[in-house]
């Protein structure tokens, strides 16, 4: 999966915790992984209690194949696969 956040300065810090709990860091607010259902549903809940869904955005990308991902990069490399926290 891929998951993209936008939200509000003073909450960036408690969504980028909660995401490094499960998926890997790529960029400053897109994290990608694999994640079980149960996994899936334990992250969207934490999420959210964290956001104000009135002003807050997550979008999630479910990817049915791994093997059909190609990705680019064009500058650094900011993220990486590193282990999750």
């Amino acid at each position: 999966m891929i998951l993209v956040y936008d939200t509000a300065v003073e909450r960036n810090p408690k969504v980028l915790k909660t995401c490094r709990k499960y998926l890997h860091w790529t960029q400053r607010s897109v994290f990608h992984g694999e994640l079980s259902t149960a996994q899936y549903r334990a992250l969207m809940a934490a999420l959210k209690t964290t956001i104000d869904q009135d002003y807050d955005s997550i979008v999630t990308y479910t990817v049915r194949s791994p093997d059909m991902i190609e990705t680019s990069t064009i500058g650094i490399d900011l993220g990486g696969p590193g282990d999750i926290i």
